[in-house]
């Protein structure tokens, strides 16, 4: 039966029997057999089968999310049966988008890894929504707003944003005085429009919508815009977590120090780790997530560091 729910999940994830095969390296037959077997026991087609496409039927896109639930469940209680006082061990697996887990995942792994002698990561770093269940993932870490879903998160920071912009830069256009200010200067902007409604907008400034600023130089890649403002093409307004090393070390300087203990917009997005419940590495994913909201902090280590920067008298 335990077979049947994995196999009716894979199918229902996949779209296909035949992928199911393929992946599980076992003949088409026996993947059908198995779903047949489970549509038997409860009485109930869990499939539309046609020659073209494979769906879930009402009753499939009932039985789903207790199919998963009942698998988690049993995961759970496996792995804390068979834990005991042993250490964890074995693989983990790990998906994050690239700038934020080249900065930030990267060294927490590091730290656990050193703390759990007995664990294996494979580190995934991709900037596209990787599904969990599909790509068979324990952790994924999402910046932006989620979607409703059976995932299982955790927030691990809110995101702020900050408008900075290196010396070179500022010593021939000059510095800002004022948020209005900036649209006489050269901003560092998105290649592709529309910008998410957080970026470039200051409370009380232009009916607290975006300032529609404009530069020369325009990216849809966060460490492209990053590298732009230290060559010092322009004035960039980022999240703190991508730009807090750089505003530490004086390459780039903060326009609006207020903007440090300002607080954080209604809409602005988190960033979260995400797990799939059902997945029989969920110890270990529970303990990385937790490992990571602890090197991050409360407060995250780059939002504290710009604030303590802000409260130092020039």
């Amino acid at each position: 039966m335990i077979e049947s729910f994995e196999t009716f999940l894979a199918v229902a994830a996949a779209g296909s029997f035949s992928e199911v095969a393929r992946r599980q390296d076992v003949a088409v037959s026996s993947v059908t057999r198995k779903i047949d077997a489970l549509e038997a026991e409860l009485g109930s087609k869990l499939f539309h089968r046609s020659p073209r496409r494979l769906a879930l039927t009402d009753a499939g896109e009932q039985f789903l999310p207790r199919a998963r639930l009942i698998l988690g469940e049993l995961a759970s209680a496996k792995e804390a049966i068979n834990a005991g006082d042993a250490e964890p061990r074995g693989l983990l697996t790990v998906t994050a988008p690239t700038v934020f887990g080249r900065r930030h995942v990267v060294g927490a792994l590091a730290s656990f890894l050193r703390r759990y002698p007995d664990i294996e990561v494979d580190l995934h770093l991709i900037d596209q929504i990787v599904d969990l269940s599909e790509q068979r993932m324990d952790v994924a870490i999402r910046i932006g707003l989620l979607p409703d879903s059976d995932l299982r998160a955790t927030k691990l920071a809110q995101i702020r944003f900050v408008t900075c912009a290196s010396p070179a830069y500022l010593a021939r256009a000059g510095h800002p005085r004022s948020p209005e200010d900036l649209l006489q200067h050269d901003c560092i902007t998105v290649a592709s429009p529309p910008a998410p409604s957080f970026v470039w907008r200051y409370p009380g400034v232009n009916r607290n919508q975006p300032l529609p600023v404009h530069g020369r130089y325009r990216s849809d890649d966060k460490d492209g815009m990053l590298q732009a403002a230290l060559q010092g093409l322009g004035v960039l307004h980022m999240a703190t977590w991508v730009v807090c090393e750089h505003l530490r070390s004086g390459e780039l300087v903060a326009l609006f120090p207020e903007e440090a203990n300002a607080p954080a917009p209604p809409d602005m997005p988190g960033i979260h780790a995400v797990r799939l419940p059902g997945r029989s590495h969920a110890t270990k994913a529970r303990l990385f997530i937790d490992h990571l909201r602890a090197e991050i902090g409360d407060t995250p280590w780059w939002d504290r560091m710009l604030q303590a920067d802000s409260a130092v008298p020039a």
